[in-house]
């Protein structure tokens, strides 16, 4: 079984996002942080809020969060959200095989399809950012580490130059 693009990032994205639970964050910068397009993150993100995952606000001092905890993400949930097609094979999605009448390969790539499933959805997201775990992905992706509060940026901790005219 090979998973879309499509949800792959919204996988990543909901990675990044219970990463960085204590912050809103930006397209643009789930995007940098995994060189992959903005464009199409945008659509990602777009349906993960449709689907009550992630919380969007607009404007000034908005972004994305998760919509839920990590420990009520599913994953298998997730896959099967993002998938648009989950047919292994043609005769899955519209039956047009000449064979299908007595195939058997349909029968065992179900029940092949049904076991992935099955395994994905003994695991949250809670899981995939567990305590060993969570600290390299923050580090690979460029994050403070959970837990630890990201030091104040150059432009917060500059001097304000004085006013003219005063």
């Amino acid at each position: 079984m090979r998973l879309t693009r499509y949800t792959d990032y919204a996988l990543r994205t909901l990675i990044y996002l219970g990463l960085n639970e204590s912050r809103v964050s930006s397209i643009a910068e789930i995007a940098r942080a995994y060189g992959i397009s903005e464009s199409h993150l945008t659509k990602v993100v777009h349906q993960l809020g449709r689907i009550g995952l992630v919380q969007t606000t607009r404007g000034r001092g908005g972004g994305l969060r998760l919509a839920r905890p990590p420990a009520e993400i599913v994953v298998g949930a997730v896959v099967r959200q993002t998938e648009e097609d989950l047919a292994l094979v043609e005769c899955f999605a519209n039956g047009a095989c000449a064979i299908t009448p007595s195939c058997r390969l349909r029968k065992a790539l179900g029940e092949a399809l049904a076991a992935f499933l099955e395994v994905l959805d003994r695991y949250t997201l809670a899981d995939l950012l567990a305590e060993g775990a969570a600290p390299d992905l923050a580090f690979l992706l460029g994050l403070p580490a959970p837990g630890v509060i990201a030091p104040p940026t150059i432009e917060a901790t500059a001097p304000v130059p004085p006013e003219r005219g005063r």
